[in-house]
């Protein structure tokens, strides 16, 4: 009979080998200690709101990893070049977040809610990334709750203001 220690020592190593390679394999222009994201205003809804701008492969690489909750009132608008299913993930996140997908003409396509971060070395290993079931042009991240509290839905109208 195997023990839990027979299991979970070949997974940690695993694991740990998986990190390291997955860090030492981001490209130099990714790995930034501090990063300073332009910040703009959208209006979702009706709702003014306060954004940090990723409109870059490293600025969208590194999303809100290592941030702190944000206030309500705030977000982080990824703005892509072309209409895709873009995903993201998890990893290296502090707090669990809402993520709102929008299509080219600004209107929600997926939300996705209370998705809780990958911290650990064994939850970065099997992280999930999310994924919209249809194409879209920018995605919002915002603290968990937010898209309750704002009553956010399928069909719901993102304009950039100032990004």
């Amino acid at each position: 009979m195997t023990s839990k220690a027979q299991v979970l020592i070949p997974v940690t190593i695993a694991a740990v080998i998986i990190g390291a390679v997955g860090i030492y394999s981001i490209p130099a222009d990714h790995k930034i200690e501090s990063t300073e994201f332009p910040l703009g205003t959208v209006r979702l809804d009706g709702n003014l709101l306060d954004v940090q701008v990723a409109d870059t492969g490293a600025l969208r690489t590194r999303g809100l990893m290592f941030q702190d909750p944000l206030p309500y009132s705030e977000g982080m608008i990824f703005i892509f070049e072309n209409p895709a299913r873009h995903s993201l993930w998890m990893m290296n996140m502090q707090f669990s977040i809402d993520m709102v997908w929008f299509d080219s003409d600004g209107r929600a396509v997926h939300i996705e809610q209370d998705i809780p971060p990958c911290k650990t070395a064994l939850e970065t290993v099997a992280c999930p990334s999310y994924l919209p079931p249809s194409d879209s042009l920018f995605i919002l991240e915002a603290t968990a709750g937010f898209v309750e509290m704002h009553g956010i839905e399928l069909g719901s109208i993102l304009e950039l203001l100032s990004v």
